[in-house]
């Protein structure tokens, strides 16, 4: 079950972080894209093991022939390059168009003195929702893997600073349970994804794509506990320079067992989740067995 934890970080130096940074400055996000797609992306293919498991997920999971499963996947890593490729451009000052579908949702709740949990996926760039969804008068707390590389780090908290947000490391002591704890009782948001393991193995299964998949426990568990609203975020890539937001309030029966709590939360972001992937099924960036 190791495979299913959140162990990734973004490829490359700090150096190299630093100089694609400087380059990004002047040079289109174009000329990158058309790089990394001749140039590397083939190279990630063949050679990686997530392209063998990309290619399985659009031939299992969406019902594709060889031919199409081999371009979809082909084009899945490429859209994943892009994504990269777009988070450093906004290191580098560079701006997207964002539209955004269920705003009216995160100004409600923004509005609230209690505080609320958003939950995202690793699909499309969720990393641009926090330079766009902010609440002046209520701080967002976002869950971050704490062995992400410190140019990346770096470049995200001084993003972060001017929007309102801070980062929770997830550590292997489990002191951001704490961290969780205090900014909720302080009425703020808390941020989290809710498609990958990040230290407790508890989890549900339900049916996602057609099969069986696992789903980690606490991020339902963490919501149900203080009875809070939840949203389901997702930022996908919709254009060159373009990507669209969607917001979708989570119902679950704050008043029936905290089991059933649960399960409910948990079946409505799931369903949501289907909902997006295969709206955008290249935009799957897991890259193990999800349904091992």
């Amino acid at each position: 079950m190791a495979q299913r934890s959140w162990d990734g970080t973004t490829y490359g130096s700090g150096g190299m972080h630093r100089w694609l940074i400087r380059l990004l400055r002047w040079l289109d996000v174009r000329i990158l894209y058309v790089f990394s797609n001749i140039f590397v992306i083939p190279v990630c293919v063949v050679f990686r093991p997530g392209g063998r498991i990309i290619y399985r997920y659009f031939r299992q999971h969406h019902g594709m022939g060889r031919w199409k499963a081999a371009w979809k996947t082909y084009v899945n890593h490429c859209k994943f390059g892009q994504v990269v490729i777009d988070r450093f451009a906004m290191y580098a000052g560079k701006q997207f168009q964002v539209d955004i579908e269920g705003y009216a949702h995160f100004l409600r709740l923004s509005e609230k003195p209690e505080g609320f949990v958003q939950l995202s996926a690793h699909v499309g760039n969720y990393e641009l929702a926090g330079y766009t969804l902010r609440a002046e008068d209520k701080r967002m707390n976002a869950l971050v893997f704490f062995g992400e590389k410190a140019s990346v780090m770096e470049n995200r908290r001084r993003m972060f600073e001017g929007n309102n947000i801070r980062m929770i490391e997830v550590r292997s002591d489990m002191s951001h349970l704490f961290e969780i704890d205090r900014a909720l009782s302080d009425g703020e948001i808390l941020s989290m994804p809710a498609d990958r393991f990040t230290g407790s193995e508890k989890s549900l299964t339900y049916s996602f794509l057609g099969a069986d998949a696992r789903f980690p426990l606490g991020p339902f568990s963490v919501a149900t506990m203080r009875g809070l609203d939840v949203l389901a975020v997702n930022v996908m890539k919709t254009g060159t320079k373009r990507y669209t937001i969607y917001v979708c309030p989570l119902a679950y029966d704050k008043d029936a067992p905290r089991q059933v709590q649960i399960r409910q939360l948990a079946s409505a972001y799931v369903e949501e989740l289907e909902r997006v992937v295969r709206r955008y099924p290249e935009q799957w960036y897991n890259y193990f067995d999800f349904w091992k």
